[in-house]
């Protein structure tokens, strides 16, 4: 009898363990899914060329403030991965192309840099992977031959180290390596090439690296306009009519960076090699040109970072490849003033060189990535090059039939000034467009006006959108607040039920085990 009831007591407390075990597991499968590490992310390259660049321990803490987690250098420099460490900032440190020859030709080199560069950071300063070079077949073929051996040599280090499986090593092509990119379907690497590619590709299936590519559709525009809409470019919203198609797949490519994408897979799969992923290691849009390059501008430099960022952290993947992700640094964090012309050259960058920014982005919904954001805060102005006559009738039916607020742009108010009829119609725009809740066709008045992301406000001349983005940042605060609420009211809700039912449990195993004692 006292048998079977120790016996019976017994398979209680299995029962019970048994019960907590099934309801901890789910828990613990979720953070595994959960680790940052495996998610696309967006990324930024910092490049160097800028007068008084600010110190090491600012840049970081600037980056921080930003929310940038991810960054790519072109070289390793020391102070800077030393003002790195302890943060959670992963980087990407560089071989500049002019150490390929000496790395390449020697193991004892090879070892020296991943000691001195990386073995002394890591792991305090979140190295993630070794770009080898830059453009290296396009810009310097005549390193070609040296470009693998120094990889190897490289990797050969670091698999000393016992690094190999946490920092990859790839090295940054230009878009270019590809010939006939589209249709993807039809896209293949120069064959000029191989000698490199091939190697380098079974390199990276083996090492679990990626292909790393630098892609811009600025660049694929500009040779080709009037073919390749800018609205594709700059990954605008699409009829489907206005989508490209390869007629090979019939697959629709909503935007030009998808397509290159498709096509470096492409390229690879000819190659039969299907287990390297991309990774975008520079993608962008400049500001800012000369008189060739009238697409330059803020705006489309706005639209097109904005757009990028959205679609990446969307996570839709290719059309191609729907189910992966590539990860892209923007290129790049700061407009490196010191740069050669073009004018262009200049201005890649979100910020300038004092950290000030050089566009607004409005990327509200898309994560925490960078903390300069319009809560996708848009604007109504007038168009270049419209005649005072069309201007002044527009002006006058937004103030009269469409019922526009112009009380500030009457004398003595503070959009009075500048006191000509463009900026006039441009506060008398905006307003409507603000007023009409910024719906399609707001924004027209028989082609004299466009929507932009840059605030016209000036001065003590504070826009109907300004003050509507004011409001609509101290609600989208007070709305993460809630959020926040309510993911710790969901969390305690959770964890209160789990306490609940465990402390039922073991009041119901108390009341058992206390009756069978009774019944001893």
């Amino acid at each position: 009898m006292a048998v079977s009831k120790l016996t019976i007591i017994l398979s209680l407390f299995t029962l019970l363990s048994t019960l907590l075990q099934a309801k901890s597991a789910p828990l613990i499968k979720q953070v595994k899914v959960q680790d940052q590490d495996t998610q696309p992310f967006v990324g930024v390259n910092i490049g160097t060329d800028v007068s008084n660049l600010v110190s090491p321990s600012a840049l970081v803490s600037f980056l921080q403030v930003q929310k940038i987690t991810h960054i790519r250098l072109y070289d390793a420099n020391p102070d800077l991965l030393k003002a790195l460490a302890h943060t959670k900032i992963r980087v990407i440190i560089s071989v500049p192309n002019n150490q390929l020859l000496a790395i390449g030709s020697s193991n004892t080199t090879a070892a020296a840099w991943i000691g001195r560069n990386v073995v002394a950071f890591y792991p305090e300063t979140l190295i993630t992977a070794v770009s080898v070079g830059d453009e290296v077949l396009t810009t310097v073929p005549s390193s070609a031959p040296i470009l693998l051996p120094a990889i190897e040599s490289l990797y050969s280090a670091l698999v000393a180290a016992n690094l190999h499986t946490q920092i990859k090593i790839s090295t940054p092509h230009a878009a270019s390596i590809i010939l006939d990119p589209f249709p993807p379907s039809q896209a293949f690497f120069n064959q000029s090439l191989s000698s490199v590619i091939v190697p380098l590709l079974q390199f990276l299936s083996k090492t679990g690296s990626p292909l790393m590519m630098n892609l811009y559709p600025y660049y694929v525009f500009m040779q080709n306009k009037g073919v390749v809409p800018l609205d594709n470019s700059l990954f605008k919203p699409l009829t489907p009519s206005k989508e490209m198609v390869d007629p090979n797949t019939l697959l629709h490519y909503t935007n030009v960076l998808d397509a290159m994408i498709d096509a470096a897979y492409s390229s690879m799969r000819n190659l039969n090699f299907t287990d390297v992923v991309v990774m975008v290691t520079e993608s962008g849009w400049p500001s800012k040109g000369d008189s060739k390059e009238p697409y330059a501008t803020i705006d489309n430099a706005d639209t097109y970072n904005s757009n990028l960022i959205k679609h990446v952290l969307d996570r839709s993947g290719t059309p191609l490849h729907p189910e992966i992700t590539s990860s892209v640094y923007i290129y790049e964090l700061l407009n490196e003033d010191l740069r050669s012309p073009p004018v262009s050259e200049a201005n890649w960058g979100l910020f300038y060189g004092n950290s000030t920014p050089v566009y607004l982005l409005h990327v509200s919904g898309s994560g925490t990535f960078l903390a300069n954001d319009t809560t996708n805060q848009t604007y109504c102005v007038v168009m270049d090059g419209v005649d005072s006559k069309t201007l002044q009738a527009a002006l006058d039916w937004a103030c009269g039939p469409g019922r526009a607020n112009c009380s500030e742009i009457q004398p003595g108010e503070n959009c009075y000034q500048p006191n000509n009829v463009k900026s006039h119609a441009t506060y008398a725009f905006d307003s409507y467009y603000q007023k009409e809740g910024r719906v399609a066709g707001s924004c027209d008045f028989k082609g004299v006006a466009m929507i932009t992301t840059s605030d016209p406000s000036h001065g003590n001349c504070i826009f109907p959108g300004s003050k509507k983005a004011t409001n609509t940042t101290r609600q989208v605060v007070n709305s993460t607040d809630i959020s926040g609420a309510d993911s710790r009211v969901r969390f305690v809700t959770f964890w209160s039920w789990r306490i609940s039912a465990i402390s039922k449990c073991w009041h119901l195993f108390l009341v058992l085990a206390f009756n069978i004692l009774l019944l001893w």
